[in-house]
């Protein structure tokens, strides 16, 4: 089993940072204004304090969420994405992020391949669930999709950077 200890601080740290770009991408793919905005911060947000709770989870999600609880964990993710994106347009936000999780996948297979599995599981359910958080395309909250086609693909691509089956 993995643990903190089995990465370098760039590697932990870009192991904190993918739940973010996890979310950032789906949001960036199809934008839905300030309340969808929210919504699927909070989604993201939720599936941290559910991954926390649950039983199942592995000690190496775990130890990235009990980081991101701390005010140094959210700093650093905080700074890591804001120079990680700094110079590119919005446009750029979702192959940024799906780059970095191209590498985090490299990474996990790499450093933790007996959680490696279960950890690119829990970033994917994390995209997903940030595109179903809030309707694409209606009026006001009427009409709409739960998942936008761009939505959609983006989950592809992400399931597809972590070299997971969908």
């Amino acid at each position: 089993m993995a643990t903190k200890a089995s990465f370098t601080a760039e590697e932990w740290q870009q192991l904190l940072e993918s739940p973010m770009l996890a979310a950032m991408a789906v949001t960036a793919a199809d934008p839905s204004g300030l309340f969808g905005l929210l919504k699927e911060g909070f989604a993201a947000s939720r599936a941290l304090a559910e991954a926390k709770a649950d039983a199942g989870s592995s000690a190496l999600i775990k130890a990235v969420v009990a980081d991101l609880e701390t005010s140094e964990g959210r700093d650093s993710v905080r700074d890591g994405l804001k120079a990680a994106l700094a110079g590119g347009q919005a446009a750029d936000v979702k192959p940024r992020a799906i780059e970095r999780l191209r590498h985090v996948s490299a990474l996990l297979d790499a450093k933790a391949p007996a959680d490696a599995a279960a950890f690119k599981t829990w970033l994917a359910a994390v995209a997903e669930r940030v595109a179903e958080a809030s309707k694409e395309g209606g009026f006001l909250g009427f009409g709409g999709v739960q998942v936008s086609d761009a939505e959609k693909a983006t989950l592809g691509e992400i399931v597809a950077a972590l070299n997971r089956t969908a």
